[in-house]
Formats: C-alpha cells, structure tokens, sequence
C-alpha cells in the first residue's frame, strides 16, 4: 500500500491508562449502584446483590479489557499513508493519506504522562473521519512521527 510499513503495537504503558480510565469508571457505575441499593433498600427488600455484582463486573473488565484492546492497537507510518488498526468487539482498519493531513498535534494528559504514552491527533480535510487519533504512543515516537508527516504535508505544498 504505497510504502506502508507493517503495523506495529503501541507502547506497553497504555494498558495501564487504560486500567486507570476504565477503574474509574466502575467505580463509579459501582458507587451508582450502592445508591441505588440505598434508595430503595427497605428491611425486607434487596440485597447488596447489585452494587457488588457491578464491583464484580468492573473488577473482570479492568482486568480482562486492557490487554484485549492493547493486544489490537497496532499502526504503521508509511511514505504516502497512516494505518491504525483497533477494535476488540468492533474491529476498524483507518487508513489516512498523509496528503489530506491539515493539523497535527501530540497530546499528553495525567495519565499519559504518569505511564510514559502520548497521542499523536491528526485533523484531516473532510467530514468523515475528520480527526484521526493514535493513543499510547511513546511521547519520542509521537513527536518524531508529528514531524515526518508534517515535513511530508510540507513537501505535497512546495
């Protein structure tokens, strides 16, 4: 496909943003359903059965849902495209021209920074699939590929 180069993994340091993301957001359904036990708790109604079945659930996924999704982040820099492939339960292959390529950023938040990964965002020309964004980058790799496409998108104008 033009020079596209095979796919590669990202960075192992995502898997843990995602433990912590994904943590946060069972704690979260799970304190939910603790008040929903409490509202409607009355001496002889429901157990702990709901809020302890959703810690249950979350605690599975935290520890199943990580390297799943890690196990099928794979992308790839090559002289005309970018390729990333994703998808656990819904699989998407997005291949990017880099000549539609507009702007691009490299963006770093808490977590990212605590675990040593970067996102490289690309923003393309139409609708579709318009922003483009490859998580759990080493903040190295994001930064050098930003400049590659950008030197790229440079020469496509000159």
């Amino acid at each position: 496909m033009g020079g596209m180069t095979d796919l590669a993994p990202v960075e192992t340091g995502y898997k843990n943003v995602l433990r912590v993301r994904l943590a946060i957001v069972w704690l979260v359904l799970s304190g939910a359903g603790l008040l929903v036990h409490r509202a409607l708790h009355d001496p002889g109604g429901p157990s702990l059965a709901l809020p302890i079945a959703t810690l249950i659930i979350g605690c599975l996924v935290v520890a199943i849902a990580p390297q799943r999704i890690y196990g099928r982040l794979r992308y790839g820099v090559g002289d005309r495209f970018l390729e990333v492939a994703r998808g656990w339960l819904f699989h998407s292959d997005t291949v990017v021209p880099l000549v539609r390529v507009q702007h691009l950023d490299v963006v770093r938040g808490p977590l990212d920074k605590l675990f040593g990964t970067a996102r490289l965002v690309l923003h393309t020309a139409g609708t579709h699939n318009s922003t483009v964004t490859v998580p759990g980058l080493a903040p190295e790799r994001a930064a050098a590929m930003r400049d590659t496409i950008r030197e790229h998108v440079r020469s496509d104008f000159a």
